[in-house]
């Protein structure tokens, strides 16, 4: 075997135990696993498995979270390309109104999209009492646990049956898992109009949110603001969230090809 040809298998091995470490973190990218944990799962020794992180984190694909890591940045800005042509042209046309949600609430303020089940966040602006969150720019998290995710699936029928079809994924004790108590969730969600969530993905953090509804009658987006559970003021909040979605609706385009928001296969075929 010549040196080129172990080199080649070396690099493919390389390649596969990070691909593998990866593929392990599942749901727990977005708040971390320990290096124990992930060996166990990729079948790797303890000591490869710090190898490969270190060369990931060098790379920002991965991050350290005290003794765990969790998906990085570079992660999630490759993962962007993948998302629904017009993405980027939707979020620009909405940062404007996210600013002024920023700038009569100084809270950490929230825009995203539905993403089949999931909700991708587009943009993101931190308050000045910020408090550490899982939502990141281009993260997807679950929308079934989230108030921008339960803004959108309020209007949206198919995504509704998608969701409840599907298993709910509890994060927290608050997390809604039960199809019979989402489903009123969201019928008091598409009532009044405004989406709640209590420490549903994490304790001692609440959001609210409502729906950014296009010409079509179907949201494009969702903007919110998020606190400390019991500081939120929910019912101030909601009436500015309401003002602000209004002005932004009335901003997106009807004479033309409306941009594209970051939507499942489900809902772009329908």
């Amino acid at each position: 075997m010549t040196m080129t040809t172990a080199s080649a298998r070396d690099d493919r091995a390389a390649i596969d135990k990070a691909v593998s470490l990866l593929a392990c973190f599942g749901e727990e990218g977005i708040t971390g696993v320990g290096v124990s944990e992930l060996a166990r799962r990729a079948g790797l020794s303890k000591s490869t498995t710090h190898r490969v992180l270190a060369v990931l984190e060098r790379n920002k694909v991965v991050e350290r979270v005290g003794t765990n890591y969790r998906l990085g940045t570079r992660l999630h800005e490759l993962g962007r390309t993948m998302y629904a042509p017009g993405q980027e042209e939707l979020r620009d046309l909405l940062i404007p109104f996210l600013t002024d949600l920023y700038a009569k609430t100084q809270e950490t303020v929230h825009l995203a999209a539905l993403y089949g089940t999931d909700v991708v966040y587009l943009a993101k602006l931190y308050g000045h009492r910020q408090l550490p969150s899982p939502a990141r720019i281009g993260h997807r998290i679950p929308a079934h646990c989230t108030a921008v995710g339960k803004a959108m699936l309020a209007y949206d029928p198919d995504a509704i049956d998608a969701t409840l079809a599907g298993a709910l994924r509890r994060y927290t004790d608050h997390t809604i898992i039960e199809p019979v108590a989402l489903a009123a969730e969201l019928a008091s969600t598409r009532r009044l109009g405004v989406a709640v969530e209590n420490g549903e993905v994490q304790r001692g953090l609440s959001c609210v949110a409502v729906p950014v509804i296009g010409p079509s009658g179907r949201p494009v987006a969702a903007l919110s603001v998020s606190g400390p559970t019991g500081r939120l003021d929910i019912r101030t909040h909601a009436a500015t969230l309401r003002r602000v979605a209004s002005d932004a609706a009335r901003a997106l385009p009807t004479g033309r090809k409306q941009p594209a928001p970051a939507l499942g296969p489900h809902v772009l075929a329908g």
